[in-house]
């Protein structure tokens, strides 16, 4: 008999097991099997922080969850599927199971040990069975005997366990094998033995499938939103990287990366790594002190330079940050934010660096803050924040976070022709006589590379004479410069975008959400909308200043609802800023991502209260 096939418009899926079971790898090869056959995708890979932790431990459990459909705009909040590899893996995901949806599970591997080692019972397993489908698959068992003549030892077989899962999920989803199969050729390409291997594996799991008839089969409907182009799918890390890259060729200047590593920013280092053909400098420091400093005297040397860290690197650059505003030098900070404080939850997600952005220096010390929103406009803001330090000679603070430097949407490859363009401050040589700390009308001061005849100049921590730039402690001079810093900043809310409003304008709650909560506030407010309850959202890119409309969109809202994933940071931002507007607060802390479910539970809560 055929199976049912379900019609769906969405589909949320979670592989999930030991740290070195191959789960990322899994997740990313349906992620991208869906968007190349067109489909919306979002995902939120989320795994510990050990390199190697405890094996069959709740700890030690990596996931990878992708949403996947018609119109996505964040990775989903409880699960159609959960692949499980362990007992572990089905202890920490089971509650983001929605009920009657599918469980598969390797029963190899739920043995008396393994579900000791994650503190549970078998007799736990049973349980589940009335509230899910739960498919039961000896997966280890059933790689090894399809890759019984490749060859391969016992272990190396088991090490394709997940790729015969992912042939069982591309069976349920109806997904075409010969994407990932070329994906394998290409890692593979000098152990075709391993290859083959995989793509045995692969099929065997896909076959598998079609003979269980307890296996549901899903049709999802493909995206008629996305616009025709050339799309690739894209992590923030990634976005950030060649945004900033897009705007050193825009701008025709040489490009250098002075950085530290540090989860969950590594990968942006890694990838201008990679970019020596397009003339790219990367650095590897000793340190975070090294990676900003070597990347403030690139800046003097007349590059596009920028240097990425997370929470406790931004702490210890903070001096040099200092020295990039008093030198008024172009600089790039890239902040991917992490669960804190100190060492905190390196590999989770979190937006608590706000304050630390804003003032985290001595002295005065003002700084452009600005956010991106998605993987893929990470692009955009790394380009923006790059065209702000250029153009306006100031160091520009980008906040991303482990949210978005992690997941990954499809990403429209845009054309340089249409990027906008960058005009620097580099001063010509041949020009007139050169004052170092002359300014233009967005009092920026000119920009004169070292070794040009004519053009000599100070530059350092010492407080400089106006125009001239020679050292000066005079007191009327300081505060004039101060003042110059802090207004250059100011200014920049004349050439901000202005607030814009999504949802419901009548409403009388405006939801207020700033960075990476766009996906799941936006999601919670359309559907809201659809069910007929009136609420609208303003999100936040600029944050210092502030878009210069920001006080006439709040009063057009009896209530205002800031939602962030701190305690409340920006909230408090806009209160200093706003004082004569009411800002309630919906903060999470757990190193998740809000879920739509919350969401539109505390929205319907404000509107209901009168």
């Amino acid at each position: 008999m055929a199976k049912k096939i379900i019609e769906v418009d969405e589909v949320v899926i979670k592989f999930a097991g030991d740290s070195g079971d191959g789960m990322q790898l899994t997740g990313t090869q349906f992620s991208n099997t869906s968007a190349l056959i067109g489909d919306d995708v979002s995902t939120f890979p989320d795994y510990p922080a050990e390199i190697r932790a405890p094996q069959g431990t709740v700890g030690g459990v990596s996931g990878f969850q992708l949403h996947f459909g018609k119109i996505i705009e964040n990775p989903g909040d409880f699960c159609d599927v959960l692949v499980a590899m362990n007992p572990a893996a089905l202890k920490a995901n089971i509650r983001w199971v929605k009920d009657g949806g599918t469980i598969i599970i390797d029963t190899d591997a739920f043995t008396d040990k393994n579900f000791k080692k994650a503190g549970c019972l078998q007799d736990k397993l049973k349980e589940i069975y009335e509230d899910f489908n739960v498919i039961q698959a000896p997966v280890t068992s059933l790689t090894k005997e399809a890759l019984v003549e490749t060859g391969l030892d016992s272990k190396s077989m088991a090490r394709s366990k997940n790729m015969f899962t992912l042939g069982m999920v591309y069976c349920i989803f109806d997904r075409p094998l010969d994407h990932t199969e070329k994906f394998f050729d290409k890692k593979f390409g000098k152990k075709p033995q391993v290859a083959d291997a995989n793509k045995k594996a692969l099929r065997a799991g896909f076959n598998y499938a079609v003979t269980i008839h307890a296996m549901p089969s899903f049709r999802v409907h493909h995206s008629d939103t996305i616009e025709k182009g050339r799309y690739r799918n894209m992590n923030g890390n990634t976005a950030t990287a060649w945004g900033l890259l897009a705007a050193a060729e825009k701008a025709n200047l040489p490009f250098f990366l002075g950085s530290y590593p540090i989860t969950p920013a590594t990968e942006v280092l890694i990838e201008i790594a990679k970019r020596r053909d397009l003339g790219a400098k990367s650095f590897q420091a000793e340190d975070e002190i090294g990676g900003i400093v070597t990347s403030l005297g690139a800046s003097f040397a007349g590059h596009l330079a920028a240097t990425s860290t997370s929470g406790p690197g931004l702490a210890l650059k903070s001096e040099a940050i200092g020295l990039a505003v008093i030198t008024e030098l172009p600089l790039v900070i890239v902040n991917v934010q992490r669960g804190g404080p100190s060492t905190g939850l390196p590999t989770k997600t979190e937006q608590s660096d706000l304050f630390q952005a804003l003032y985290g220096r001595n002295g005065e010390s003002p700084v452009p803050v600005i956010a991106a929103s998605t993987p893929s406009n990470c692009f955009d803001f790394a380009f923006e924040a790059s065209k702000i330090a250029l153009e306006h000679m100031t160091p520009v603070l980008l906040l991303t976070d482990g949210f978005l430097a992690n997941g990954t949407e499809p990403w429209k490859i845009p054309s340089m022709k249409d990027m906008p363009e960058i005009k620097h401050k580099v001063k010509a040589a041949g020009d007139d006589e050169y004052m170092p700390y002359k300014r233009d009308a967005n009092l920026a001061r000119e920009w004169a590379i070292p070794g040009t005849k004519g053009y000599e100049h100070r530059v350092g921590g010492l407080e400089k004479m106006d125009l001239t730039g020679n050292v000066s402690y005079v007191p009327e001079n300081h505060e004039l410069m101060t003042k110059y810093r802090e207004n250059k900043v100011k200014n920049l809310e004349n050439i901000f975008p202005d607030l814009h409003v999504e949802g419901d304008e009548n409403a009388d709650l405006l939801v207020i959400g700033w960075g990476s909560t766009y996906g799941h506030i936006t999601t919670a407010i359309r559907e809201l909308n659809s069910e007929g309850i009136k609420v609208a959202h303003t999100h936040f890119n600029y944050i210092n200043p502030l878009p210069k409309n920001t006080k006439e969109v709040f009063g057009r809202y009896k209530k205002h609802l800031v939602c962030e994933i701190n305690l409340g940071q920006f909230a408090g931002y806009l209160e200093m800023n706003h004082p004569e507007f009411d800002f309630k607060k919906f903060n999470k802390m757990q190193g998740l991502p809000f879920t739509v479910v919350e969401l539109k539970e505390k929205f319907t809560q404000l509107i209901e209260n009168k």
